[in-house]
């Protein structure tokens, strides 16, 4: 069994990828973001190499590591040149005996199906706005507007822009249309739920705590159809969402309100299987928070809601990352006694 007291003895190996084909800012804004998350766990105690994944070999990347004597802080979201590999990336962790931080391979897979996530959580009656998997530009008798289109498989509200929610059947089917020539891929049609939107960061595994809710402010758009977190609002400084959406943090909810968020974020968390942390985004309509969208790898940068979420209850951004070590740990196979302990059942469990 993992001791009590932290641990700050092992090596951590922060992997994190880079790739040639990004612009220059890219890659700069990454590095800048690894160097400070290694000062910061250096500060909190923990020894730390660098280990930056400049290809796709990750195996070889690794080769002069050992799985015993080192934790992975795992910030690879995808091998160069293999779009959609953070699977693989885990699945060679995992190959390899590494303990690491984050989501399992199954997790990570199941998170990029958008209908496999809702129909595992309809399941289970957690709240989600009503919604429908297309596969091709036909209204269906879709009738509830107005309405929001995503790709199906995809991250980081990649494809989401005001041009996204629609407001009658003929946009609709556009949108649709939009989605499958441009991604390639079905579209997911919800209802938009035009209310207050929360993103909540869970962490912890036995034992899950919600650190204080965030609030996505969007009083500076009159418009419907900006009231939302774009891929913009995420990615480009400068942009109109990027600019105008405030973040309140802690979120200002009744008691009730709050207990309410806490128990449908935590039922999401679990019914999907999440491991170590992860963001889970909802909406509040007539005393009802809907879930979103599940986020098992929720980003880490220092600007990002689940370290500001941190901040405002004392903890420093290496005392984040110290945590998410520290719970890795319960899987290494030394501290474990020879065993990594699996969650995977808990996941197929409820799959079933």
């Amino acid at each position: 069994m993992m001791p009590a007291k932290r641990l700050t003895d092992l090596a951590v190996l922060l992997l994190h990828n880079v790739d040639s084909s990004w612009e220059l800012s890219e890659i700069a804004a990454v590095n800048e973001a690894v160097s400070a998350m290694t000062c910061a766990l250096m500060q909190a105690g923990h020894p730390v190499v660098e280990v930056p994944v400049t290809h796709s070999d990750l195996v070889e990347i690794l080769k002069p590591f050992s799985p015993e004597s080192c934790i992975v802080f795992n910030w690879c979201e995808d091998l160069p040149g293999i779009p959609r590999s953070d699977v693989k990336v885990t699945e060679i962790l995992e190959a390899l005996k590494f303990a690491y931080t984050g989501a399992s391979p199954q997790i990570l897979s199941l998170s990029w199906d958008k209908a496999a996530v809702k129909t595992l959580m309809n399941a289970k009656s957690i709240p989600l706005p009503r919604w429908r998997l297309f596969s091709a530009p036909e209204p269906d008798g879709w009738n509830c507007f107005p309405a929001i289109v995503k790709p199906a498989y995809e991250h980081c509200s990649y494809g989401i822009s005001a041009d996204a929610v629609v407001m009658n059947t003929e946009d609709l089917m556009k949108r649709i249309a939009f989605v499958r020539d441009t991604f390639k891929q079905p579209a997911i049609v919800e209802d938009f739920i035009d209310g207050r939107e929360f993103h909540v960061t869970l962490w912890g595994n036995s034992d899950v705590e919600m650190l204080p809710p965030a609030e996505m402010d969007f009083a500076a758009f009159n418009n419907l159809r900006d009231r939302l977190c774009t891929f913009d609002s995420k990615f480009k400084p400068g942009s109109l969402h990027y600019e105008k959406i405030d973040m309140r943090i802690p979120a200002k909810l009744t008691v009730k309100e709050y207990r309410r968020l806490k128990q449908t974020a935590l039922s999401a968390y679990q019914v999907t299987g999440c491991r170590d942390y992860a963001r889970i985004d909802l909406r509040l309509r007539e005393g009802i928070f809907y879930v979103l969208d599940v986020n098992p790898n929720a980003d880490l940068s220092p600007e990002t809601s689940m370290i500001f979420a941190a901040e405002t209850v004392g903890l420093t951004y290496g005392a984040v990352g110290s945590r998410l070590i520290n719970l890795a740990a319960w899987r290494h196979p030394v501290l474990t006694g020879g065993q990594m302990i699996d969650e995977q059942p808990r996941l197929q469990a409820v799959m079933e």
